[in-house]
């Protein structure tokens, strides 16, 4: 989960627990170098997250969710 702290957090923290999945929090201000070291430490494959962070150079070769596009087309 790269989130800034909001109810978001909250909603993704639980939705992960309910589908019996595991989360790790990434702090969206630390640098590339440091969020690239964690995700391959840890073996993720999928990252939630806002829209605005999709298109970092991290997260390229993993799948991404973007809440902002799921709260959307929830409407």
């Amino acid at each position: 989960m790269c989130l800034d702290r909001s109810i978001e957090t909250v909603v993704g923290i639980l939705a992960i627990q309910k589908a019996g999945g595991a989360y790790l929090p990434l702090e969206p201000g630390y640098p590339d170098d440091r969020l690239a070291y964690i995700v391959q430490d840890c073996a993720a494959t999928l990252v939630l997250g806002q829209a605005s962070e999709a298109n970092r150079a991290v997260f390229s070769g993993l799948s991404y969710v973007s809440l902002d596009d799921a709260a959307t087309a929830a409407m």
